[in-house]
């Protein structure tokens, strides 16, 4: 009698906790698209690219305190995102090819380090998976998922899922790094015409393909990551590129409205990246930071003349460095900015953070 009570109450026990599992996840997936600051692994996969984070000293401070293919000592922002979502994080694209029991049910990611929103931009690394790339596998996925739930069932589970875009600041850097660019377009005509007007395109199609609720964060100040700090007398952020960051960031804001116009129950948060980044440079006691020039890991001036690679020396106390290497955040710096694009105010997020978005 007694056992068959304990096996009561342990059914019980066991739908009360599968139901407290299923409320404590926000939305059904999460999908991202971007570049290495939410690559999560894929470019483990591509062997002929030097764009990679599977060596040390990346991942010394992940759980499992290896190199995963996050270029950071630990979690990256993507990871963030799955936490605050109650998500598992989303698994590289490129691993289902290799292990196709895992689950596209909760999301996928689709990031490449050193990818930006044209094909060509970091070609000189290797393969990479452009942007244009991650939207065709996505096409994939979205089959997948048709096939599983059926066409309306995906549409259901698409509708409420979130879809994030981190991209455009390697197509910046490309610009004043290529003469070729420079000669033949102005400023404007590469934002307005190449990178906007693509952009605009691919999120369409993600809508296309079930996507209503998007986050798309505008680009940071490049100018002032380490690599670019080294370049500058004074160690002082290059103007040049920041200045064509907020370019970048006033017509990606006023694209993701007219979208918003355009197409039917688009919803989107857009993540002023530049200023809450600024804002971390200029005061870092505010956010518990001390250093906000020299990345943590990597080799000469600056640790900025070569990035984190097994030979590099790193800070022992990462949580007080902004930067990890030459140009990518620390975890800290990471945790920081996914807190606020969930319940940051109007003076980072527009028109909405992504709790407001989520909840629509």
């Amino acid at each position: 009698m007694l056992s068959r009570e304990m096996n009561l109450l342990f059914i019980i026990w066991f739908i009360i906790s599968l139901k407290s599992s299923k409320c404590d996840q926000i939305v059904p997936a999460l999908f991202i698209f971007g570049d290495s600051a939410v690559d999560v692994g894929n470019n483990n996969y591509l062997p002929l690219t030097i764009a990679r984070a599977d060596l040390p000293y990346n991942g010394i401070d992940f759980p499992t305190k290896q190199p995963t293919g996050r270029f950071s000592n630990g979690k990256n922002a993507a990871d963030f995102f799955a936490e605050k979502l109650g998500l598992p994080t989303s698994p590289p694209y490129l691993s289902l090819l290799h292990k196709r029991k895992q689950s596209i049910l909760t999301g996928v990611n689709f990031a490449s380090g050193a990818s930006g929103i044209l094909n060509d931009t970091g070609e000189s690394l290797g393969t990479l998976i452009p942007l244009t790339k991650q939207l065709d596998y996505y096409g994939r996925v979205h089959r997948d998922l048709v096939k599983k739930l059926g066409n309306y069932g995906a549409k259901e589970h698409l509708s409420k899922s979130l879809f994030v875009i981190v991209t455009g600041s390697n197509d910046l850097l490309r610009y004043y790094g290529s003469s070729e660019f420079r000669n033949n377009t102005t400023p404007l005509q590469y934002l307005n015409f190449m990178l906007i007007a693509t952009l605009k395109a691919q999120i369409k199609r993600v809508h296309r393909y079930g996507g209503r609720k998007f986050l798309v964060t505008g680009v940071g100040p490049v100018g002032c990551a380490p690599s670019r700090r080294l370049k500058n007398k004074g160690e002082e952020c290059d103007e040049r590129v920041n200045s064509l960051s907020v370019k970048y960031n006033r017509r990606l804001k006023l694209m993701l409205r007219q979208l918003k116009s355009e197409l039917p129950d688009f919803n989107f948060s857009y993540f002023d990246t530049y200023s809450i980044l600024q804002n971390i440079i200029q005061k870092p006691a505010v956010y518990g930071f001390k250093e906000v020039k020299a990345a943590c890991c990597g080799i000469g001036k600056l640790h900025a003349e070569l990035p984190c690679i097994p030979i590099s020396s790193y800070c022992s106390n990462r949580s007080n460095y902004v930067f990890w290497d030459i140009v990518h955040p620390t975890e800290a710096t990471a945790r920081i900015l996914v807190n606020t694009m969930f319940h940051g105010s109007s003076r980072y997020t527009f028109p909405i953070n992504i709790s407001h978005l989520i909840s629509l």
